[in-house]
């Protein structure tokens, strides 16, 4: 006997039930069942690592009282260096952001198919960076009640509005585009815990699922509604980077006079983007057993991104520095000595070798080429391109404009306090998230299994489906 197992999430898996056999149906269901697992299930260690995330961030709220209460005094930063660890930080969350929508965005009009189960993971990411790295330019004002003076009294012409304008629409567009293809699994979750969940889940799913029934008008609606999306947030997320570039490249600093600024920062941002994407990708599929879904593919796959990133990258610093140095003024002397022998030198050498060299090699290299070799390479990615924007900070600032002795910058336990509060509120948001929302696009995944079909079904969940938590 033939039997049709619908949900009004639009899920529809065929089988013989006769026979004992459900092949889409069975592999329907334990998707939905991966799918539901982090937010029906707790375990003890989630509970200790928010915890030690909720103490870092608690510290990290202590030192930035400490800031308020005496000025940036507490900082290492001063009137010659007056940007640090929170400008670099900034730099550096406004970059991995571009994990999310610019990478799926591209994967979806690419229509590459192997990209449905790491998409969720992709767009959050985007969210959660875009908040931290907002917070980080408030900090760094050392007033934050001045934040309103940038939107009552901005001046147009400054780059800095700019900045805040184009981080506000990406990061209402990036929610959104996280949004739209989230509401039919949000309805799925609505349908299965219901009688189950506690009751603000219930208000939340029911809330925001926003009335789906999987009809075939609400299909077209959404998939019209994500093309527009997608096809708005590339120009979007490439714009946020390039005004990000602006506030260097438009400032009167030697080291930061080029025309490249913009494209090489974009190119930056995405390739650390990747890099974040594939860390966090890990630690989900380990945490949560996603091995079914992402698979050694997934990172091979993104590492051959990263991969072709790294090569754009090394233009983009040989095509940089070969243009100033062939000149060769005297400011860019000085910065050179810095970036190359001195100073920052450390820095800048683990930046070229374990940033962009080693990373390409674990790829490429048939015998790294492996989840663990992508993963160590994302990892060496991520450091390095939050030290190249330490020392694009930094040391341009340290270059003179005026024959004065040049100044030093050491940070301060009240700035590493607030960066490591920074990056723990990154991990927390990232954890919580998981906890309440599907952290796999579960109808996307279902359209690529074997006998599952997503189509338009009106009415409720069969019982085979729902698990006795139809709607």
């Amino acid at each position: 006997m033939e039997t049709l197992g619908h949900d009004a999430s639009g899920f529809r898996a065929r089988g013989s039930f006769d026979a004992g056999e459900q092949p889409g149906g069975d592999r329907l269901e334990r998707l939905i069942q991966t799918a539901l697992a982090p937010v029906t299930g707790t375990s003890r260690g989630y509970y200790l690592w928010v915890a030690f995330l909720l103490m870092v961030i608690a510290w990290g709220i202590y030192a930035y009282s400490r800031q308020l209460q005496d000025g940036l005094i507490v900082t290492g930063m001063r009137d010659r260096i007056s940007w640090g660890l929170y400008i670099t930080t900034f730099v550096f969350f406004i970059g991995i952001s571009h994990a999310g929508t610019l990478i799926s965005a591209i994967l979806r009009v690419s229509q590459a198919r192997w990209r449905t189960p790491v998409t969720r993971m992709a767009e959050f990411i985007t969210a959660v960076a875009l908040i931290c790295g907002a917070l980080f330019v408030i900090i760094d004002m050392g007033r934050p009640d001045r934040v309103l003076n940038i939107i009552l009294y901005g001046r147009w012409q400054s780059p800095i509005v700019w900045d805040v304008l184009a981080i506000t629409t990406y990061l209402t567009a990036s929610i959104a585009y996280l949004f739209l293809p989230m509401i039919p699994d949000l309805a799925l979750f609505r349908d299965r815990l219901a009688g189950r969940a506690a009751a603000w889940r219930t208000w939340l799913y029911g809330l925001l699922a926003v009335r789906w029934q999987g009809t075939g008008a609400q299909w077209r609606s959404m998939g019209a509604a994500i093309t527009t999306a997608m096809i708005l947030i590339i120009p979007i997320a490439v714009s946020v980077h390039t005004v990000v570039s602006w506030i260097f490249a438009m400032t009167l600093r030697e080291p930061w006079n080029s025309t490249i600024f913009g494209a090489f920062f974009v190119a930056g941002a995405i390739f650390s983007g990747i890099a974040t994407l594939i860390i966090v990708m890990a630690i989900l599929r380990k945490v949560y057993h996603l091995e079914e879904y992402i698979t050694e593919k997934h990172f091979v796959y993104l590492g051959y991104l990263m991969a072709a990133f790294t090569l754009i990258m090394m233009y983009g610093n040989v095509s940089e520095y070969l243009t100033t140095g062939y000149k060769m003024t005297e400011e860019t002397e000085f910065h050179f000595r810095q970036l190359f022998l001195e100073q920052f030198a450390g820095f800048y050498w683990f930046y070229i070798v374990g940033g962009l060299v080693v990373p390409g090699l674990l790829v490429l290299l048939p015998w790294t080429r492996n989840i663990w070799g992508v993963v160590v390479a994302a990892i060496l990615v991520d450091a390095a391109m939050w030290v190249e924007r330490y020392f694009i900070v930094v040391a341009g600032f340290r270059v003179p404009l005026m024959p004065y002795e040049p100044s030093t910058y050491a940070p301060s336990w009240v700035e590493l306090s607030v960066v490591a509060a920074g990056f723990a509120l990154f991990a927390l948001l990232i954890t919580l998230f998981v906890k309440v929302f599907p952290i796999i696009a579960v109808w996307e995944v279902a359209e690529d299994l074997e006998g599952v079909e997503i189509t338009p079904a009106a009415g409720r969940l069969a019982p085979e489906l729902a698990g006795g938590g139809g709607s």
